[in-house]
């Protein structure tokens, strides 16, 4: 059972702080993407900063490379006497034992959302990118536009947290100038409602983390709080063709800038070319030209985080030049298509795409700019996900030509469902195939590619672990 957020909020994050000015604050998990940031925000702060979590990793260790300690394994001893405060991730049980120690004892527990919101609350320009698909790209190519207009000298260097590593980055958040803050906003158990944007993104609603969310209407409700989060001051850049989206922002008492398609968006795209690599299009703005864009991405979709980019970019007074040349130097997030190599004369992909609209999206995309075959293999996430979205699953791999299904990443879940991976290959068609675990499901990957073939390998879970398998690197 996941821990809920804290819900804080600034002032009093602000004095549990003060309190524990000569204390350490512990992070449960800081090897997690965004807790590693927020550990080094807080060392960097001058906190005295430890934490723990199960593994080494390459996040732990840098860390460490910080002077930041770090214990592996969790276990009430490391906690210690001299914490001031513990900061933890609600994806941990409440049957942790340093979280329980410091419930026992009275030591502050901070989540993970909360203290972000309150982190943030230094920066001028706070930009917040929520929605339930592209989250990770989009705050990515903020970060290369912002990033490459600072490398000139034009903007203060940007501090990013994503939910994704980013190579220009060397991981997942960069630290820089107390101007611009780019974050991910993350909807999942409302935690962005703990955040304090005054330029929030809304990109996409639409059904998911059922675990959670009930409702459609729970959904738009969501978004709404956290639009109105940004005030009557900031800004709401929203995705002007997404109808749960639309709903959200009406009424809403802050300035609102739309992006989309449609002739009624304020920054829109037009003469789009997704048929070659780069992809390329022109940027309407309030129905003058505003630029050409070529990106080294795939599919609508992209085109949609891009815009969002360039409203985010152009609100903050980052030149048209800059942001043409940021998404044109665009890497990619990790995960996020990225290329892995060849086996048997096959291009190899990684994507962490789980919810059949985002695999529907990249599919499509990918399909667009290939000649050959295209191979998807697919781990889907969570039992819940899997039972509740089963039928929009059956069309969402319409543009693969082989898919081959493995199975369910339970996550925190039991399978009380009666869904399996079986049935969904069962309901996409013949050109499904059941895979089984990640071993089975690499000797099916082996015994089906050709030459001139492109795979796809998708899922949020440990679908990572077949690299090994295929003898890759992960």
């Amino acid at each position: 059972m996941a821990t809920p957020n804290t819900h804080f909020g600034e002032s009093r994050i602000r004095k549990i702080m003060q309190e524990a000015k000569n204390k350490d604050i512990f992070f449960i998990g800081a090897g997690g993407i965004m807790m590693s940031s927020l550990a080094l925000l807080t060392k960097r702060a001058g906190y005295s900063t430890i934490g723990s979590d199960r593994v080494r990793t390459a996040l732990t260790e840098r860390l460490e490379s910080e002077d930041i300690k770090i214990f592996y394994g969790h276990s009430e001893e490391n906690v210690g006497n001299n914490c001031g405060a513990v900061i933890y991730t609600v994806a941990i049980s409440s049957e942790n034992p340093e979280y329980s120690l410091a419930q026992r004892l009275g030591i502050p527990c901070i989540s993970r959302a909360d203290y972000l919101g309150y982190i943030m609350t230094e920066y001028k320009n706070r930009i917040g990118i929520a929605g339930m698909h592209g989250k990770s790209t989009c705050t990515s190519m903020c970060a290369q536009i912002f990033l490459d207009s600072a490398n000139r000298g034009k903007t203060s260097v940007p501090t990013i947290v994503s939910g994704a590593e980013y190579a220009p980055m060397g991981g997942a958040y960069h630290i820089g100038e107390q101007e611009h803050f780019i974050f991910e906003a993350c909807e999942y158990m409302d935690s962005f409602l703990d955040f304090n944007p005054n330029i929030a993104i809304l990109l996409n609603a639409e059904m998911e983390h059922v675990d959670y969310f009930k409702s459609i209407e729970q959904i738009q409700d969501s978004f709404r709080s956290y639009a109105a989060l940004a005030g009557e001051n900031g800004t709401v850049i929203y995705n002007v063709d997404d109808k749960n989206i639309q709903r959200s922002v009406e009424g809403l008492k802050t300035e609102l800038i739309s992006f989309g398609l449609s002739e009624k968006a304020d920054f829109r795209a037009v003469d789009i070319h997704t048929d070659t690599y780069p992809m390329s299009f022109d940027i309407i703005f309030k129905n003058q030209p505003f630029a050409n864009i070529e990106i080294p991405a795939t599919g609508v979709h992209n085109i949609y985080n891009a815009l969002a980019a360039v409203a985010a970019a152009h609100c903050c007074s980052v030149c048209v030049d800059d942001i043409k040349t940021g998404l044109a130097d665009f890497k990619g997030a990790k995960r996020r298509m990225e290329y892995k190599g060849d086996i048997l004369g096959a291009k190899i992909y990684d994507d962490y795409g789980h919810h059949p609209t985002e695999v529907s999206a990249t599919l499509i995309g990918v399909k667009n700019a290939i000649s050959g075959r295209l191979v998807c293999v697919f781990q889907p996430h969570t039992y819940s996900r899997a039972a509740a979205l089963a039928d929009k699953f059956k069309t969402a791999f319409d543009s693969a030509d082989l898919v081959i299904m493995s199975d369910i990443y339970a996550a925190r879940e039991i399978n009380s469902y009666g869904i399996s991976s079986e049935k969904i290959a069962k309901l996409i068609g013949d050109k499904a195939i059941y895979g089984g675990d990640i071993d089975s499901t690499a000797d099916a990957l082996i015994q089906n590619i050709r030459n001139g073939d492109t795979v796809v390998i998708m899922g949020a879970g440990d679908i990572y672990k077949i690299y090994g398998k295929l003898g890759m690197e992960r």
